[in-house]
């Protein structure tokens, strides 16, 4: 068995040794996490893993003026002697932090004078923590190292957004990208104008359980008003995600059925095929399913999750083979492999299903920030930005699908097996950062030219919804100034 051991900083707070029982090790050309036993002893954080071999430490870790986040550290070698885990981190982030320069500028980015001294700021701090290590000195220093890092990297991919920007609008002034939002049924009033000054395309929720609650009787006039509503208003239309392979939106009579895999992907191939058919001629792009490498509730490992999922794709290129499908990939950074034995991460599950043959116009990466157990534990600009280049090698467009509460009180409309508790950005949960999340990471999306899409995961609070304040329209039907962001995004860079 590997195990790492880390030194951890005196005084720590009970919370934030809770949040460490979270810690993993990565490794693998993804960096994706194994599963790791994460146990807390007097001062230690000991990680215990099947494979003995090197690997990065991830660890969630409050960081001052960036919120409660997913760090890593670099490459780290199995020894007996405990790593400080401070220093590691915050070595971790400044080498993460001069790699990306290195590459920007290497591909044409300008890097002003404040940051590049920023980042000089950042790098001397973390010189000076391992200097004074093992003193107590030495665990502050790395803390403003880290904070110093972490600012740094939020500049730097500001300046590369703009850069990019630039760029492509010299080519292009208004980008081809869609900004979409997920709407179970039509916006009215001042909703329904804010809905489309903000976006230029619709993705539409047709819920299993709504349109068959019994078996046989397909209800379809909310889901014909809906398709009706965004047609009328020029919206360019995606249909689904007609199959969440978490379980979710499943009507309650399949669950009463004999579940073995081929009788599921039956019913499930049958509900996909007859939606596609009703409306193939309006919605041209598909999103066939979400979540398809989330093991446990439809199918039990990876190749029968691979095998439900090129069943459903055939099924619907047989109605008609000119479609648009794209399928979905929850938690890209692999975060419940962690806790989970899988033979494939994410981004091999992915390369998987691709190299079955099937045609795909794109792939869903999840970015559900702070939403406990299917979203992902925050991250900053600068890892969302590896993440995505890395899904990029497979050479498909992206959609990226983007969620992160606004409150963090009780939300009884919300999914009850979904909650917070995955960290959080900034200075938590409110409106307001809610809105400067949305800047941060839409503006992020949308200038990356392989983003075909970038949707946000529901529109309001106020009907039944998958995660906690989600929403861009709360619950009492005010909007919320995450969609005023959006509608920026789009006024200043989309058609």
């Amino acid at each position: 068995m590997g195990t790492m051991l880390f030194q951890l900083p005196p005084n720590l707070p009970e919370d934030a040794r809770a949040e460490l029982e979270r810690a993993s090790v990565a490794g693998g050309q993804d960096c994706m996490p194994y599963p790791t036993q994460a146990l807390l002893d007097d001062q230690q954080l000991i990680l215990n893993r099947r494979v003995e071999e090197s690997g990065c430490l991830q660890a969630p870790w409050n960081i001052t003026g960036a919120g409660h986040l997913m760090t890593c550290s670099a490459t780290l070698m199995e020894r007996m002697t405990p790593y400080h885990l401070l220093i590691e981190l915050a070595r971790g982030k400044i080498n993460q932090l001069r790699g990306q320069t290195a590459d920007w500028l290497m591909g044409g980015l300008l890097l002003g004078d404040s940051l590049a001294e920023q980042i000089r700021r950042a790098t001397h701090m973390f010189g000076k923590a391992v200097a004074r290590t093992p003193s107590v000195e030495a665990a502050q220093d790395a803390e403003q190292a880290l904070a110093h890092g972490f600012e740094a990297a939020s500049n730097l991919v500001d300046s590369y957004i703009q850069q990019v920007y630039q760029v492509r609008h010299q080519r292009q002034p208004r980008l081809d990208t869609w900004s979409a939002c997920t709407v179970p049924r039509e916006p009215d009033g001042d909703t329904a104008a804010a809905f489309l000054r903000a976006f230029n395309a619709a993705q539409l929720a047709f819920s299993w359980q709504q349109i068959e609650p019994v078996e046989g009787q397909p209800q379809w006039d909310q889901a014909d008003a809906l398709v009706h509503w965004a047609s009328q208003n020029q919206l360019h239309l995606i249909g689904g995600p007609l199959i969440d392979f978490t379980g979710r939106d499943i009507p309650d009579w399949l669950w009463e059925k004999e579940r073995d895999l081929l009788s599921l992907s039956n019913y499930m191939t049958e509900f996909a095929a007859e939606i596609v058919r009703r409306y193939h001629s309006q919605i041209r792009t598909w999103q066939i399913s979400a979540a398809n490498n989330w093991a446990g509730v439809l199918a039990m490992g990876d190749e029968e999750l691979l095998w439900l999922t090129v069943r459903m794709i055939d099924a619907v290129k047989k109605i008609d083979p000119t479609l648009e499908v794209i399928v979905g990939i929850a938690q890209p950074w692999g975060d419940y492999l962690a806790q989970q034995e899988r033979s494939q991460s994410p981004f091999v599950f992915a390369d998987t299903l691709l190299r079955t043959g099937v045609k795909l116009a794109g792939l869903e990466l999840e970015m559900l920030m702070g939403v406990t157990p299917r979203g992902c534990y925050c991250r900053d600009t600068l890892d969302a930005s590896r993440i995505l280049d890395l899904y990029a090698l497979l050479g498909v467009p992206l959609q990226v699908l983007l969620g992160y509460p606004s409150a963090a009180d009780p939300d009884p409309q919300a999914d009850p097996d979904q909650g917070l508790g995955a960290g959080h950005w900034r200075s938590g949960f409110s409106p307001v950062v809610q809105a400067d999340w949305i800047t941060a990471f839409a503006n992020l999306a949308v200038c990356k030219p392989f983003v075909r899409t970038v949707r946000w995961t529901q529109f309001s609070d106020a009907a039944p919804h998958a995660f906690p304040h989600c929403g861009l329209v709360d619950a009492a039907g005010q909007i919320k100034p995450g969609l005023e962001a959006l509608e920026r995004i789009r006024q200043e860079h989309l058609k």
